[in-house]
């Protein structure tokens, strides 16, 4: 069973969610702060993290980073309703999703499913025998789920992993922020600041010069296009 860890300093809502994800056939185990968290996850990490943004000791934000730089495992951030800036940069520091609160434990659950298996390669099942894709210096080998740039590894989150895969398996076409959550995040609707944040993060990662991007181009009007020439 997929192992979740769920952070979350009310034991209600820690209760409930522990609940509804053990009805969904997930292990589940709870930490009450930050400091608990990164040890729940010590040595081994989860498949999943949900994790709270108001946390005692350290925040959410900074234990999502410390997670991060451990290795690739999946975040879903819980936000204050409204709280855009936090989501933003819950998405900035690694998280792959979020839930504002109050929310669904439902719903939660849906997301959870929905991280992990785009995390295993059920979305880049579209790709079919393709394993290797190249666009310049830019490499992705989806069964190995690795990326370099000129033969040196680069860190990507789950979701960043996808967009960029997503994006060298349709070279040379535009696709609108909308369009992208859709066949990338799975979701129907939902805020596309979220694209635009993850997009700023790859290229970061990706391109030489990430204020002149020249492999994911800005179309102006329309959304993004990947530039195989590039």
């Amino acid at each position: 069973m997929p192992r979740v860890l769920v952070v979350e300093d009310d034991p209600t809502v820690a209760e409930v969610v522990s609940s509804y994800l053990r009805r969904a056939a997930f292990e589940v185990d709870c930490a009450s702060d930050g400091y608990a968290a990164l040890a729940a996850a010590t040595p081994e990490l989860p498949d999943l993290v949900v994790l709270d943004l108001m946390l005692p000791g350290i925040d959410g934000l900074e234990v999502c980073r410390r997670l991060r730089r451990r290795g690739p495992v999946p975040v879903i951030m819980l936000t204050a309703l409204g709280e855009e800036s936090d989501r933003v940069v819950g998405l900035e520091v690694g998280a792959d999703d979020y839930v504002t609160k109050p929310f669904s434990p439902r719903e939660l659950v849906l997301r959870v499913g929905s991280v992990l298996r785009r995390t295993r390669g059920a979305s880049m099942s579209a790709l079919n025998a393709q394993h290797v894709l190249r666009a310049g210096a830019v490499e992705v080998d989806l069964s190995a789920h690795r990326v370099t740039k000129s033969g040196v590894d680069l860190s990507l989150t789950s979701r960043e992993f996808d967009l960029l895969a997503f994006l060298l398996a349709h070279p040379g076409e535009a696709f609108t922020r909308t369009q992208l959550m859709q066949r990338v995040w799975g979701w129907s609707h939902g805020d596309e600041s979220t694209v635009t944040v993850h997009v700023r993060r790859l290229r970061e990662k990706v391109e030489d010069d990430a204020t002149g991007p020249r492999l994911i181009r800005t179309v102006w009007g329309v959304g993004y296009r990947l530039d195989p020439s590039s």
